[in-house]
């Protein structure tokens, strides 16, 4: 059994890929062909803003957001600990600081409350209020937020927005895994002043390597977004008018994701079907958690986790699945705040509980569009015996 069964979808649209392919191996256009003009228009359409950039990464492109504000020593954007490194690792590549926020244990993204008590803290020093970073060099202020959709739930833009808007600090959407998710009637991608997604191969729209994109739809920043990805471009490519990085996304990566796309909303529906399905066959499952969905919010289930009682608990339900053959994963096992790389910011074990909590019980099962009732019938059969 596949956790993410990507074999299933390439036999669907193999005749497409072939096409796709062959065009860009016919005109050769490798570097920022017209595949790529092609993708960012569709998507953007599809998202609702008016500018869509591609990029290498999801990594880059929350990178290159950071720098369209540019952000550097002395600045503090929030963000959770709960969440892959690369959200975190953005804002330190730059210089400036990570200030974590912990999670709402229900939908494992950021707690506006928390959120709101971490930023009047870093204002008046106070930390008593909210755990804050120690032994920095100089004074930190409040620069921004990124914000993280995470399984593919939407946060909750009206209250982190409201908080931005109030202290004056932007806000970066980091939709790596929610791409086609919706808030408020809204696509991810729109819900900040720029959206960043990642088309990794496991993610809902995924490519075969890397890749990324930015969404937003203010002109000036959309431009500033194309030239950093290009070294900072400016009218031509001796002409650089900033430090930029090498950050385009690949032809052939574009002509994919294109090819991808022309499925990818029915497999949004089927992704919420199969969600669906397993919430409904777990809900008498004793002692596990099933994912919660908020009012007038839609995920695109990049993972389906599960809430155990604790680490042991999760380590017998995986090893139960693991004999029956089916696969299971961890998002995440160790929070970023207790990660090596963020030792020098002084966070300590129970800053964070909620994410402490989920690192040592949650677990995901697969979840893909394909997966039959049939399937999951067997997988929650396993978890519920257990």
């Amino acid at each position: 059994m596949q956790f993410v069964d990507l074999a299933t979808q390439q036999k669907r649209i193999r005749s497409a890929l072939d096409e796709r392919i062959k065009k860009v191996l016919d005109h050769g256009k490798y570097i920022m062909g017209p595949e790529i003009a092609e993708l960012e228009s569709r998507l953007a359409a599809y998202s609702g803003v008016a500018h869509g950039i591609g990029c290498a990464s999801g990594t880059d492109a929350l990178l290159m957001a950071l720098m369209t504000f540019n952000i550097g020593p002395g600045d503090a954007v929030f963000t959770t600990p709960f969440t892959f490194i690369a959200t975190a690792e953005v804002i330190s590549l730059l210089g400036a600081t990570p200030v974590f926020v912990d999670i709402d244990p229900v939908t494992f993204n950021m707690d506006p409350s928390l959120l709101e008590k971490a930023v009047d803290a870093l204002q008046r020093g106070d930390e008593t209020q909210s755990p804050l970073p120690k032994g920095q060099t100089m004074p930190l202020h409040p620069k921004g937020i990124i914000s993280v959709n995470l399984f593919g739930l939407p946060a909750d833009y009206s209250a982190i927005n409201r908080i931005a808007n109030a202290n004056h600090m932007f806000v970066v959407e980091d939709a790596a895994q929610s791409f086609g998710a919706e808030y408020d009637g809204k696509r991810s991608g729109s819900l900040a002043e720029i959206g960043c997604t990642s088309f990794f191969p496991a993610k809902p729209l995924g490519c075969y390597g890397d890749g990324g994109m930015c969404f937003t739809d203010d002109k000036e920043k959309a431009g500033i977004l194309r030239s950093l990805r290009i070294h900072g471009k400016g009218t031509d490519k001796y002409d650089n008018v900033r430090i930029g990085i090498n950050g385009r996304l690949d032809t052939l990566q574009a002509a994919i994701l294109l090819a991808k796309f022309d499925i990818f909303p029915e497999e949004v529906q089927l992704r919420n079907q199969v969600a669906a399905r397993y919430s409904e066959m777990l809900e008498k499952a004793e002692n596990l958690t099933t994912p919660a969905i908020t009012q007038g919010t839609l995920s695109v289930w990049a993972q389906y986790s599960l809430l155990a009682e604790d680490r042991e608990h999760r380590a017998r339900c995986q090893d139960a699945l693991k004999a029956g053959d089916i696969p299971t994963a961890i998002y995440y096992p160790k929070p970023l705040h207790l990660q090596s790389t963020f030792k020098p910011l002084g966070y300590k074990e129970g800053d964070f509980p909620s994410s402490e909590k989920c690192a040592e019980s949650l677990f995901s099962v697969p979840m893909h569009p394909y997966l039959s009732e049939k399937t999951q019938g067997e997988i929650v059969s396993i978890l519920k015996r257990v």
